[in-house]
């Protein structure tokens, strides 16, 4: 038997491919799926099992393309309502994958038809669960995301995902292993450890939704304390791996397809395009496209895309480094991005060459931030998140977070300078991008952001450490 954890960190997504005996499962595929099918084929295995442990929102899963190549049966949970052909499994329902079991547990919580598969070894040993979104380390997955109807609350599934936890998860022993479909950095939760694995006995120690003593009650209040809003995009994902997409090789087919710069303006202008810069941001500041929109493939890509651009129906079109074409494609699909109508052939370089308009971003670093404020009067907005913000800040600057920046462009000086920074200068840029595009020319980003601002001495706040639940 062999269990291999496929993790990718954009998304803070697990994937796992499970084989024995010249079968295989993969639980959890993401959209591109050639990776399995390479394992399989070196391991000399078949792809028997799709196992989804419900509808993702935050990625679209590789389930439907998978299926199509190796003609696995997708399997659910109980409650599923898919629209293509899939096997609706019963709770306690057992799938055989060569001298291996997989048992299915319903675990309703995060959503409805949630599933956690009980892996049951050669021996007949309990040996690991694929909890999915029901449970992560350190958390579980947050009750507010389920498409499924409207007239059940997020109470009513945070009460759920108690029951399904203290009657199929917790009663399981503790060395069994525990692979959960999310860490650190998902939206799926909101307390999760970047560890990716650890097994269930510690898990009872340390992860608070698994307390002993904790009344239904009290669950339903600490699990449903402090959502953020989620991503815009995510009822979209749960539409396209609820009822399906386009072939995998149809977007690519489309997205690579090279623009020169003529042909690049009649696709905007024709299709209403988005134009998407994905170089890092020194190279977008020094030059790119005027309206073009920075969010760079070097950071938390695609999860940005998804919570600012929204419409993943939208027009797209890129301004990439060579050779990076197809992996921007790739991961834009990965979250339900799948009109990019191609790229602009020999970047900036052919766009500049033809003496094509640019624009800059000026930018300065924290220390000449800290003599600047000495001297005058300084406007800074702070882009980072409300709870980076709240823990420490320049004393005189105002939040206003990437994610809700357009709710805050009143905020914004039309004409006098203003500075903008994040934590690295990543997000700050993608800010200044928008805002550039809604006419603000008059600001300036702290290329090091507040890991440069800590080493000067501009005034902060008086750090408060963050709670959290352990």
């Amino acid at each position: 038997m062999v269990i291999e954890q496929i993790y990718t960190g954009c998304l803070a997504q697990g994937a796992y491919y499970i084989h024995s005996n010249g079968e295989a499962a993969i639980i959890d595929p993401l959209r591109e799926v050639s990776p399995y099918l390479k394992r399989a084929e070196n391991d000399n295995v078949k792809i028997k099992y799709i196992f989804e442990t419900h509808f993702h929102a935050d990625f679209v899963s590789g389930h439907l393309n998978l299926a199509e190549q190796t003609g696995a049966t997708i399997v659910y949970g109980p409650l599923a309502d898919p629209s293509y052909d899939a096997h609706i499994a019963t709770d306690g329902e057992v799938f055989s994958i060569g001298n291996i079991k997989i048992k299915v547990l319903h675990t309703p919580g995060h959503t409805i038809e949630c599933a956690t598969f009980l892996l049951i070894d050669e021996d007949g040993k309990e040996h690991a669960i694929f909890t999915g979104d029901t449970l992560f380390l350190g958390d579980v997955g947050r009750p507010d995301l389920s498409q499924k109807s409207a007239s059940i609350t997020k109470e009513d599934l945070a009460g759920m995902a108690y029951d399904s936890l203290r009657n199929k998860i917790m009663p399981l022993h503790d060395d069994i292993i525990v692979y959960p479909a999310h860490g650190a950095g998902s939206a799926c939760g909101k307390n999760m450890m970047k560890e990716t694995v650890d097994t269930l006995g510690n898990q009872k120690k340390v992860n608070y939704a698994l307390r002993a003593d904790m009344t239904k009650e009290e669950f339903i209040k600490e699990v449903t304390d402090g959502l953020l809003p989620p991503p815009a995009y995510f009822p979209a994902n749960v539409k396209l791996n609820k009822e399906g997409y386009d072939n995998t090789e149809k977007v690519m087919s489309t997205g690579l397809r090279a623009l020169s710069p003529k042909e690049f303006e009649v696709v905007v202008e024709s299709a209403d395009a988005l134009m998407l810069d994905v170089r890092t941001q020194q190279e977008y500041a020094s030059g790119h496209i005027p309206q073009s929109i920075f969010i760079g493939l070097n950071g938390s890509f695609a999860p940005w895309v998804g919570e600012l651009v929204v419409d993943v129906y939208k027009p797209i079109v890129l301004i990439v480094e060579a050779g990076k074409e197809e992996e921007a494609v790739t991961r834009l699909s990965r979250v339900g991005f799948d009109n990019v109508l191609g790229y602009l052939d020999g970047g900036m370089e052919a766009w500049k060459k033809e003496g094509r308009e640019t624009d800059s971003v000026d930018s300065i670093v924290a220390t000449e931030l800290e003599t600047i404020k000495k001297e005058s009067e300084t406007k800074i907005f702070d882009v980072r998140r409300n709870s980076e913000y709240t823990a420490e800040h320049i004393d005189t600057a105002t939040n206003t977070p990437l994610s809700t920046l357009s709710d805050h462009l009143s905020e914004y000086p039309k004409e006098d300078p203003f500075y903008i920074h994040c934590v690295s200068g990543y997000r700050s840029m993608i800010a200044a991008s928008i805002l550039k595009s809604r006419g603000y020319h008059n600001l300036i980003n702290v290329s090091d952001g507040y890991n440069g601002i800590k080493k000067t001495g501009i005034p902060m706040t008086e750090f408060v450490c963050p709670s959290t639940k352990k």
